[in-house]
């Protein structure tokens, strides 16, 4: 079934220069190997599509149970050059809290 990431973590983001840095963060622990098989670094250049022109680089924080992004050129140069409405890249951990991951039905039984 899918539903939204928001259901199963929460975001923080910010930025530097041109670069928009992701925090997504499991509400359990049992949740994060589902970001880990979910939330690939190809899945989050194609869902943010043309807003972010370079790569994207994924690391996986197990100890936290989160996954950081890093997205390149995702700012249109910057806070202090852009002439977008979010040029600091706050509005990157709220969107992707909107996409939709694919889960098995059990994953989400509540467990004590």
């Amino acid at each position: 079934m899918k539903i939204p990431l928001s259901r199963i973590a929460h975001a923080r983001s910010g930025d530097k220069g041109d670069l928009c840095n992701i925090g997504v963060i499991a509400h359990r622990e049992r949740d994060y190997p589902i970001l880990v098989r979910t939330l690939t670094a190809e899945r989050v250049k194609e869902y943010f599509g043309c807003l972010v022109l370079g790569p994207i680089e994924r690391y996986e924080l197990p100890n936290l149970g989160a996954l950081n992004f890093v997205l390149h050129q995702a700012l249109d140069g910057g806070g202090t050059i852009s002439l977008r409405t979010d040029a600091q890249g706050k509005a990157f951990g709220g969107a992707i809290l909107l996409m939709e991951v694919e889960v098995d039905e059990r994953e989400l039984d509540p467990q004590p």
